[in-house]
């Protein structure tokens, strides 16, 4: 990823939530709970982003034995990539919140 771009907000949402094995039921079960529902993935847009992550290499296939419940988790590569963006999102965090806190005096 080049430093300038950055994961869209599914894209993040899906790979934190492969900090450990999971397949797409999970996957979309634990965004939606962690949110308290403000945020779902639809099966099409997670499969898409999925195929995407697998494609970059940040995320591979972990188990496949089971077609229906493939699992999947990042990679040493995605775990990187979720870190700077972590970074990133802080940062945009914190300016939001000193342009409120600067408005709100």
């Amino acid at each position: 990823m080049k430093t300038n771009e950055q994961l869209t907000d599914s894209m993040f949402y899906i790979m934190a939530s492969l900090t450990s094995p999971r397949h797409g039921y999970a996957i979309m079960s634990l965004i939606e709970e962690t949110t308290n529902g403000m945020i779902t993935i639809g099966p099409a847009s997670m499969y898409t982003i999925i195929k995407k992550l697998l494609k970059l290499e940040w995320i591979y296939l972990h188990d496949g034995t089971d077609s229906r419940r493939k699992t999947y988790l990042l990679t040493a590569k995605g775990k990187e990539i979720l870190k700077e963006e972590i970074k990133l999102r802080k940062v945009m965090v914190h300016l939001a919140e000193t342009g409120l806190e600067e408005v709100e005096k």
